[in-house]
């Protein structure tokens, strides 16, 4: 005998769509874990989702055998930009399968060590930019981080260079993706009749998903005309037919925009949250500054060094435990189930969205103090004693982030190039974290400042 799944009292036709939060979507789903518990289903306009939040109930769904990964809501709207890029395939698109297949060994580890200096140049227009700034001045850390990461994997991974970072106004084309991001966001939670009558925020979306397939064009023509020996993510496309397998020039530029979709939301967001829970915790700040000050002392740093500061990835680990800037993924069940110990029905192909947010909060994992910044519960093997899929901001099984790699060297070396370089602090002390949420989550109205220490690019 299953149990019914909990549901909160809605209205006719319009369902429980009140219940949601449009402008943060994690934050009303997590409101509304707080009432109903681990698993709860809300009809959304007549389409019905189950939602989990605990631990026990993400594990039993992380099994690639019995549950695949669905493509919806703000995922689903970026297919207009990205059609089956890596990121955005259905299970059963080819391209996905072959995509992978090209792309793992560019983002294999030697190729990964080989992109740090090329990581360095980028990372060091933020420090100048922060070295340049009047004393006090008010820094906008999510901005800056997120066009360095956007000017890191265009450069790592396509030898591109969109400048965003160093440019006096917003170049086009980072323009284009935020507003396309955001508007994604949007579509995900406005009904369809809304949709067709927003005739303006519509013309303007395709105006931008034109203009950033243009770009990538671009690139793609510019490096036929210009070929390199360089083994980056382009070039593993490109080089394709010595192999005898072959992308299309649509499915190039589909994931050409891919990596510069995630490669700098996930990373630009995971950074800024860490500066937060640092500056907000001045002992664990200076315990992560004495700990590159002992590595690297004044010396840019190397990838043994990266590797030699555990304190450094507990911090980014811990916070991207508490701030998964993917907050949120959504399975399908591969045949009529039950989950929870036989206790819920879920029918074949029903949409079950894992709140990362709340599953990373879970006492029956971390304790009671699951909601506290503790970067020590990271260190001394407890990180690798955790238990099967309790930590998971990179998704689980084979369709986890293929550039996991490169994300972590990259924070590895731009936070503790910052730390090492300046005394930070809260632009408002009594800044309380915000939250913004467009395809994946970053702090709202976060400003700091920052002093310059001893050590220059």
């Amino acid at each position: 005998m299953t149990t019914l799944i909990p549901q909160p009292p809605g209205y006719p036709f319009f369902g429980n769509v009140f219940s949601l939060d449009k402008d943060v979507p994690a934050l009303g789903f997590h409101r509304l874990v707080q009432e109903y518990g681990e698993i709860y289903q809300l009809n959304i306009i007549g389409r019905s989702v189950i939602f989990v939040s605990s631990h026990a109930l993400v594990n039993e769904l992380s099994d690639d055998t019995r549950f695949s990964k669905a493509i919806s809501g703000p995922l689903k709207e970026t297919r207009n930009l990205v059609h089956d890029g890596i990121f955005t395939a259905y299970n059963d698109e080819p391209n996905w399968n072959l995509a992978h297949r090209l792309l793992m060994p560019a983002f294999g580890a030697s190729r990964i060590k080989d992109m740090l200096e090329d990581m360095r140049e980028i990372s060091n227009e933020i420090i100048k930019k922060w070295s340049k700034s009047t004393p006090g001045t008010k820094l906008d850390p999510t901005d800056d981080l997120t066009r360095v990461a956007l000017d890191t994997i265009a450069l790592c991974s396509m030898s591109y260079r969109l400048n965003s970072f160093v440019s006096e106004t917003t170049p086009p084309f980072v323009r284009a993706m935020s507003d396309c991001l955001r508007e994604c966001n949007s579509r995900a939670n406005r009904p369809s009749i809304v949709q067709a009558w927003v005739s303006a925020t519509n013309s303007q979306y395709h105006d931008d998903i034109r203009l950033m397939r243009d770009t990538a064009m671009d690139i793609l023509e510019k490096r036929r005309r210009n070929p390199t020996d360089k083994k980056d993510m382009l070039n593993a496309m490109l080089n394709h037919k010595r192999s005898g397998m072959s992308l299309s020039d649509e499915s190039v530029i589909d994931n050409l925009l891919t990596f510069l979709i995630a490669g700098h939301e996930t990373t630009s967001g995971t950074m800024s949250f860490a500066i937060y829970y640092l500056l907000k915790h001045p002992q664990l700040l200076k315990k992560l500054r004495d700990e590159v000050d002992e590595v690297v002392g004044d010396q840019p740093a190397e990838v043994i060094d990266l590797n030699r500061m555990p304190f450094l990835h507990a911090v980014l680990r811990e916070s991207m435990r508490l701030q998964p800037t993917a907050a949120i993924r959504v399975v399908n069940p591969i045949e009529d189930t039950t989950i929870g110990n036989g206790k819920y029905f879920v029918p074949k192909g029903a949409p079950i969205a894992l709140l990362t947010w709340d599953a990373h909060r879970d006492v029956n994992v971390w304790g009671e103090d699951a909601e506290e910044f503790h970067p020590e519960r990271m260190l001394d093997g407890k990180f690798d004693s955790l238990p099967p899929n309790a930590w998971q901001p990179f998704g689980y099984g084979m369709r986890s982030c293929i550039g996991r790699s490169f994300a972590w060297q990259e924070m590895c070396l731009v936070l503790a190039s910052i730390v090492q370089h300046f005394d930070l602090a809260l632009a408002d002390p009594s800044y309380e974290l915000q939250i913004t949420q467009a395809i994946t989550i970053k702090p709202k109205d976060f400003f700091i400042t920052a002093r310059p220490r001893h050590v220059q690019p």
